[in-house]
């Protein structure tokens, strides 16, 4: 069967002076799909998206967004796309229900009022749909925001780190508004500097390292690339070479030493190792435990296990 992409891009490069933002980007995702594209700030993410929603040209490279030619159509792009950067865009002296509806009226979209009516209700903002929106959290700012973004029903919705400042509680109200969009049909395009978030949302994950996709996957195969880091705390730094010849037989990679805090931690790629395990087989060797964790990689463990450097550029504002 023939896989029909949403998002097709091909060598997309822009360049600020002498900074490369982007450079080879190549992209592929397939419709009705959440693809993540994962990175820390500085990596190109929020370009690539200005690139691929045609508020940037490209200096080089082609891309096709719900069929239509970035460059050669790009009004054509923009009919078949919504956008929600990193920050609300909501007017904060009107209500939710007037801001929806001046957008829609932009958008010269037929009966506002029911289309804005429409999302409120689908992002459970009625209640506070006559309210200023100045006085909304912001997870509910970020959710008018996202419904804005849904007006013209679009096929494919670009999401520049949509959760940025958000508490825990508005950060998984935005992931559940997102799941009920690609139910919908919509193809979503996620720029993230979260893992987790990347993890519970995207069908696919693109690792984006100085401007260019790295590794691509399911997160299920990013996970089993990079692995767990096991960590113990010891009584005694004399019990850290004891600790690290458990943890090496363990997980098979070489544990690092912090003498500072008396701790040895390895990267594991073994699902069968669990923290009971880490745990009952360290106190099987006679190593006296202060504390012990088994927890998921970070941003910067992405970078270090699969670029074999941590980001340290800087992405120009543009």
């Amino acid at each position: 069967m023939t896989t029909t992409y949403a998002v097709l891009s091909e060598g997309l490069a822009k360049r600020f002076g002498t900074v490369r933002a982007v450079q080879g980007l190549d992209l592929a995702v397939p419709q009705g799909t959440v693809c993540g594209v994962l990175g820390p700030n500085g990596a190109g993410k929020t370009t690539a998206v200005r690139l691929l929603t045609t508020l940037l040209r490209p200096d080089a490279g082609s891309a096709r967004i719900a069929g239509h030619d970035l460059v050669r159509d790009p009004a054509g792009v923009r009919r078949r796309i919504g956008v929600t950067g990193q920050y609300a865009s909501v007017d904060g002296d009107l209500t939710g229900r007037q801001n929806l509806r001046l957008f829609a009226r932009l958008h010269r979209i037929r009966d506002a009022a029911a289309r804005a009516a429409e999302l409120l209700d689908r992002f459970g903002l009625t209640e506070a749909a006559d309210r200023p929106a100045s006085t909304y959290s912001g997870g509910m700012r970020r959710r008018l925001d996202l419904a804005a973004g849904l007006l013209r029903r679009p096929d494919v919705l670009f999401l520049d780190e949509p959760t940025t400042g958000l508490d825990p509680a508005s950060r998984k109200q935005i992931w559940e508004a997102v799941r009920a969009v690609k139910e919908q049909g919509t193809t979503v395009l996620l720029t993230t500097q979260y893992l987790e978030e990347a993890d519970r949302l995207a069908d696919d994950i693109a690792l984006v390292d100085r401007g260019r996709v790295a590794h691509t996957g399911s997160p299920s195969h990013l996970k089993a690339l990079i692995g767990s880091y096991a960590e113990a705390v010891v009584a005694d730094t004399d019990l850290l070479v004891k600790a690290a010849g458990v943890l090496d037989r363990l997980t098979g990679a070489e544990p690092s030493l912090d003498r500072e805090r008396n701790a040895v931690g390895a990267v594991t790629t073994d699902p069968t190792l669990t923290l009971p395990r880490l745990v009952r087989e360290l106190d099987a060797a006679g190593v006296p435990l202060l504390d012990a964790s088994l927890r998921p990689p970070s941003l910067d463990d992405v970078f270090l296990r699969l670029t074999g450097h941590l980001a340290d550029s800087k992405e120009p504002a543009a």
